[in-house]
């Protein structure tokens, strides 16, 4: 004689149930974690492009900007070495720190599915959850 769970079901049904229900969800986490990872990648590629275009556009209009710098400290007196070498260091400068946001905003640890982690940490511990009370009502059975 089978187990009637309170629904009118047996354990066998419910147990079948759980599996379906279990292997439902993690298809569907998998498909989220594919889509968020996906959105990630698709993020990353265009702000490189965005950098790449950038750069390409900025690149000229920063060198005749700079040579008009250097050619407006040598009218005011400044040696042309050194007024070559002062608007050097200073977009020396800038250059470096654009490229160090740059590289951060490229990591790896931002590909990560954190969302995704989050929300299967979240159905195991409520899977946890359920499992526990069914296993001790078990055992009083």
């Amino acid at each position: 004689m089978a187990y009637v769970h309170g629904n009118g079901r047996s354990i066998p049904e419910l147990f079948t149930e759980v599996v379906t229900q279990l292997t439902s969800l993690l298809r569907k986490e998998g498909q989220l974690a594919r889509a968020e990872i996906a959105e990630n990648v698709s993020k990353m590629a265009v702000g490189l492009g965005l950098i790449v275009g950038g750069a390409v556009l900025l690149i000229p209009a920063l060198v005749v900007l700079l040579q008009a710098v250097v050619a407006a400290l040598i009218v005011s007196g400044i040696q042309p070495y050194w007024a070559a070498a002062i608007v050097g260091g200073v977009v020396l400068v800038l250059g470096l720190i654009l490229l160090a946001i740059g590289m951060n905003r490229l990591k790896a640890d931002r590909m990560i599915p954190s969302r995704t982690i989050n929300q299967l940490q979240q159905d195991a511990s409520v899977a946890k959850e359920q499992v526990r009370p069914r296993h001790d009502l078990h055992r009083a059975a």
